[in-house]
């Protein structure tokens, strides 16, 4: 879909016939934090279970409500060790907490291609406000599902992108040799109705 006719589709009362609830494709949907190492580098971990729907219809950008999840032992920094600690009580304690999740509660558009999600995160069951900056790349049908049956249906494809301080949930091990603040970047692919 060409930038002018998402801008519309987005905004526009003339919305696509298509279901409300759509679901991430897991095999692209990529969650990622990154954080500062000493003023030395930038490190990187991934998770790589997401759950979670997104409550939309083109047209009713404010009327969206996004529930969105990952499951904490699922991270990966790519150093089997670090994963530990990570999982572990000084970090996530995904034991005791085993979801790290995103609930809307306001959706506005920013631009023509961009909305803005504020909602509250709870981690390490510690609920604080953030808002996620999302750029929509696009809106309708998927060009694989000329190929694939999965691919086939009404598609929408984002980055979402937010900053929060860690401390302020609980996360506090190491500061500041590891930084507070973590820059969160989703990349997903979502499915109108899912595939229920």
């Amino acid at each position: 879909m060409k930038p002018f006719l998402l801008a519309a589709a987005l905004s526009s009362t003339a919305s696509l016939a298509v279901a409300e609830t759509w679901h991430p494709d897991p095999s692209h949907t990529n969650v990622s934090v990154t954080w500062n190492h000493a003023g030395f580098s930038l490190q990187t971990m991934q998770f790589h279970e997401v759950t979670g729907t997104l409550d939309f219809e083109p047209g009713d950008i404010a009327g969206a409500k996004a529930d969105f999840g990952v499951v904490a032992a699922s991270v990966d920094s790519g150093v089997e060790a670090l994963d530990a600690e990570l999982i572990g009580p000084q970090f996530l304690d995904a034991q005791s907490h085993p979801e790290i999740r995103f609930v809307s509660t306001s959706v506005e558009q920013t631009g023509e291609m961009s909305v803005k999600a504020a909602g509250e995160m709870t981690m390490k069951g510690v609920t604080k406000p953030v808002v996620f900056d999302i750029v929509v790349h696009n809106l309708g049908a998927h060009p694989v599902g000329g190929f694939l049956e999965y691919n086939q249906g009404e598609w929408l494809g984002m980055t979402a992108t937010a900053t929060i301080k860690r401390s302020d949930f609980g996360v506090d091990a190491f500061i500041p040799v590891g930084s507070d603040e973590l820059e969160i970047v989703i990349n997903t692919e979502m499915r109108a109705g899912g595939w229920e």
